[in-house]
């Protein structure tokens, strides 16, 4: 396993971003250039090398099943992108949420959970990997708690209904607690997904969940370590799998966030005696 993360720094240098990413003891972080000047991107993979870091994910955010023909054929082509970087580099994934088919990309919609929308989010990952039909890296979903995949057993169906290779799975498990039961028994969520996804796992997002009582039902995300997820189960589990599976801190806005989280998830590590 490989704790990732990313890391704020004034002079946007790729030497000054490989320096402050092995400072804090990160060995694996997001793509930090578009791809559209390559000599750039040449001089941040050398120092992503020099530093041992792996580029663990292109991020493709975008609605590729949009309502709207136009948008959702945009993002499309932005995928392919997307997905032909990170294969030209040898990122881990490229990793993009399904989409909605709310007018907002990424928000729940009465559609989003229905056997037209499966299919249609098979049709077009099928469609973005075959156009790239990378050889050294993967195209995954993240799960999001309203559109699929949105459980552990509609990962498994996209998986065997996508057919395809190059398909592989992203797993964020604050984003598939969405219920009082799978909050209180994230430990059973996060073994019976690894059980049956394990072999597929590419990239793990790390965050952290807090139920607030408030009605109706409304859970915060929070910085590791705050809130409620079983990260020793997370990690034990994780450390069963074949690879060196990049762990991604996300979502947080300072370099104080992101030190405090790795220094828990670090913590619980070396109390089940794992490398990180």
């Amino acid at each position: 396993m490989r704790l990732g993360g990313q890391v704020f720094i004034e002079q946007g240098t790729p030497e000054a971003w490989g320096k402050a990413l092995s400072e804090a003891g990160f060995r694996a972080t997001t793509c930090p250039f578009d791809g559209s000047d390559m000599n750039l991107a040449s001089q941040y993979l050398a120092v992503a090398k020099q530093y041992d870091i792996v580029i663990a994910e292109v991020g493709a955010w975008s609605n590729p099943i949009s309502p709207d023909e136009q948008i959702a054929k945009q993002a499309i082509e932005y995928c392919i992108q997307r997905l032909s970087l990170a294969n030209e580099i040898g990122a881990g994934v490229c990793v993009n949420i399904a989409g909605s088919r709310s007018k907002q990309w990424d928000a729940p919609h009465r559609d989003n959970l229905t056997n037209d929308t499966f299919a249609l989010i098979v049709d077009t990952v099928r469609a973005i990997i075959d156009a790239v039909q990378p050889t050294r890296t993967f195209y995954a979903l993240e799960m999001m708690p309203w559109v699929f995949p949105n459980s552990v057993d509609s990962y498994v169906q996209l998986v065997e209904a996508i057919d395809r290779k190059a398909f592989a799975v992203h797993f964020d498990p604050v984003n598939i607690v969405n219920s009082p039961h799978t909050y209180y028994h994230n430990d059973q969520l996060i073994i019976d997904f690894i059980q049956k996804l394990g072999p597929y796992i590419k990239n793990v997002h790390a965050k952290d969940i807090v139920l607030q009582p408030h009605l109706t039902l409304h859970f915060d995300e929070v910085v590791p370590g705050q809130g409620q997820l079983n990260y020793a189960v997370l990690l034990q589990q994780l450390s069963l799998l074949q690879g060196d599976i990049p762990i991604m801190i996300e979502h947080l806005t300072t370099n104080e966030q992101y030190d405090a989280a790795a220094t828990y998830i670090r913590s619980v590590a070396s109390e089940l005696n794992l490398v990180i």
